[in-house]
């Protein structure tokens, strides 16, 4: 797991409590309309214990009766956590969308990582946590 803050706290423990604690709208961008998916466990996970989360997935027009959204700038409020689940190759990209969005953070998930994303993430102001489970860090931190 790799954390990474434009301020840095003393742990990174402490980094992702804050921000899964001042978090209420998550968008999980490669949101898998397939029950059996790892992202869509998760997004049901992260719906269970409060937030809001937002489906992105251009192929998928709704989830669950929830509408999915081609790209972030789509979604109709501010978000504060960017859930990726997409291969490390389109990180950047996703960076970019997130920067033009005004997130708070973007969190690749496990095996997703690149070093310059990160960098243009951290230089934008944002967070950016990578090749780590939000589900597994919530749980482990036992928020």
């Amino acid at each position: 797991m790799l954390v990474m803050t434009s301020l840095q706290s003393n742990s990174d423990d402490n980094t992702i409590r804050d921000i899964l604690t001042n978090a209420k709208v998550i968008a999980v961008v490669g949101h898998s309309d397939k029950p059996h998916r790892t992202s869509y466990q998760i997004a049901q996970f992260l719906r269970s214990v409060g937030y809001r989360v937002y489906p992105v997935n251009p192929a998928v027009a709704e989830i669950e009766g929830q509408p999915s959204y081609p790209t972030l700038k789509e979604i109709p409020e501010s978000v504060d956590i960017v859930n990726v689940f997409r291969r490390s190759e389109h990180l950047s990209e996703i960076v970019d969308e997130a920067i033009a969005i005004g997130a708070k953070t973007v969190w690749a998930q496990l095996g997703v990582s690149d070093a310059a994303a990160a960098r243009k993430a951290i230089g934008a102001g944002l967070n950016i946590i990578m090749d780590a489970c939000i589900k597994v860090e919530y749980l482990r931190l036992k928020m």
